[in-house]
């Protein structure tokens, strides 16, 4: 199988930027460097919410955040359990691709794979639970706008291709939607057993 389409609009995007835009990419793939937003996040949420919708939007956002970085690595061959799923297809990172070797720009090597980026799955995620919980025009613009910096950042630091980016974003909206149905089938069973008694 080929990846022409996709390894040239990786190429077209990854580019030397400088020391100025390394740190920056660096930056924004770091999710500390993020901390600050979080922080706006759980807020605002407590603040259109209160302590028990607070409670639910941890809930939620720790299983689909569980569960997309999990998916994701399946697919990149590691872990604890990574003799289990040897056989799931993985695809190399694009700093370990041989065809585009002193084609690329890349300033620390990662891991050998990378089929689903956990960052786009995991940031998408987080990305849709905090639109829905604080409904704000300027939350979701925020948002959208987080999600396609550290997906940039992804395809600048050469860790994935974007085809990688667009698995890593369905993986976290399966994620998101399987966590609110298990909440939701959870709350209706407590509440039934609890009319029950």
């Amino acid at each position: 199988m080929t990846y022409t389409f996709d390894h040239n609009l990786f190429l077209w995007l990854n580019f030397d930027g400088g020391e100025f835009f390394d740190s920056l990419m660096l930056a924004a793939s770091n999710p500390l460097a993020w901390s600050w937003l979080y922080v706006i996040i759980f807020y605002f949420v407590w603040r259109n919410a209160g302590w028990k919708g607070l409670a639910m939007f941890v809930i939620i956002a720790g299983l689909a955040l569980g569960l997309s970085d999990l998916i994701a690595g399946i697919f990149k061959h590691s872990g604890p359990l990574k003799h289990l799923w040897a056989s799931f297809p993985a695809r190399l990172r694009p700093m370990h691709t041989p065809e585009l070797q002193n084609m690329i720009h890349f300033i620390t090597r990662g891991g050998k794979y990378g089929t689903v980026s956990a960052h786009a799955a995991t940031t998408i995620a987080l990305a849709v639970l905090a639109s829905v919980f604080v409904k704000r025009k300027w939350m979701t613009v925020a948002m959208v706008a987080m999600t396609v910096i550290i997906c940039y950042s992804r395809i600048y630091l050469a860790y994935h291709f974007p085809f990688d980016i667009v698995l890593g974003l369905a993986t976290g909206l399966c994620s998101v939607g399987i966590s609110l149905l298990l909440v939701k089938g959870a709350l209706k069973l407590w509440n039934t057993r609890k009319e029950s008694h």
